[in-house]
């Protein structure tokens, strides 16, 4: 599956946000006509992505809605720690 908008916002600001963008990874994959962005960062970092108050995450989750309704899509963002 190709990279689109949403995975490649979500993949830079995550390396941004992280101390080891080496370990960011993120999945699209499709689920009853919504598209589902799977945010794997390293131990430790869910964190610096989610912010104080989830406030981090939510801007996240903005701008990859946004991405996504330029595709006509409607998009999920889940943050996870680990690998996929």
């Amino acid at each position: 599956m190709e990279a689109t908008g949403v995975r490649a916002v979500v993949e830079v600001l995550a390396k941004a946000l992280t101390d080891r963008p080496d370990e960011v990874q993120v999945l699209e994959s499709q689920h009853k006509g919504t598209t589902l962005v799977e945010l794997y960062v390293g131990g430790g970092e869910p964190g610096r992505v989610i912010g104080r108050q989830g406030r981090t995450a939510t801007a996240l989750r903005t701008l990859a809605a946004s991405a996504a309704e330029k595709d006509g899509k409607t998009v999920t963002l889940e943050i996870r720690d680990g690998k996929p």
